[in-house]
């Protein structure tokens, strides 16, 4: 799918129009870096290559479930510049749980294509309830965005937070505080 000799040219191009000159020593093997660069953080827009989020056999359980501070990596869509920081992701199971492995890895393929912090939320909310069918389950992401740290308005350190809420922790206040208890390190 990813076009290595466009994305090579691409590079080229923003070199040349930056006033660099592409064939200067250290920069001659940029264009092929950016382009294996490309094929490694923009991996997400391939199909997956395994099931997301596959149940385990034989296990149940029905209390929630949490993985706290899991570190990710994404390119914003509108500056392709990194944001990153860190993941919450709560559920509880209606019988059926996933290896913990696997919500690390579902955040992951979903944060490797250019993409909004916002969308991301929903999207790994959406997935969990689709493959697991929780009661509910909750995504909590905390991110700095260096479009706005190092560009723009310049306001390095700064975090975004967004949420998605789904199922119980959506209607029941104690399921959600419960949660956030938890992300806080007070519960």
């Amino acid at each position: 799918m990813f076009d290595l000799e466009k994305i090579k040219e691409g590079v080229r191009l923003i070199l040349e129009g930056i006033g660099e000159d592409p064939e200067r020593l250290g920069l001659k093997e940029t264009p092929i870096r950016i382009a294996r660069m490309c094929e490694e953080i923009f991996r997400g827009l391939l199909p997956p290559e395994e099931d997301l989020l596959k149940c385990i056999e034989g296990e149940t359980h029905d209390e929630m479930v949490l993985i706290k501070d899991i570190p990710f990596y994404s390119v914003c869509e509108h500056h392709l510049l990194p944001f990153f920081g860190n993941a919450h992701i709560a559920y509880i199971p209606n019988g059926r749980i996933v290896g913990l492995s696997e919500l690390p890895k579902a955040l992951d393929y979903l944060a490797k294509k250019p993409q909004v912090q916002e969308r991301l939320t929903s999207e790994l909310a959406n997935l969990l309830m689709l493959k697991l069918k929780p009661k509910g389950c909750m995504v909590v992401i905390e991110a700095e965005h260096l479009c706005m740290s190092m560009r723009g308005i310049k306001k390095p350190n700064s975090k975004t937070v967004t949420s998605a809420v789904r199922g119980i922790f959506r209607k029941s206040q104690t399921t959600r505080d419960e949660a956030l208890q938890l992300i806080r390190g007070k519960g």
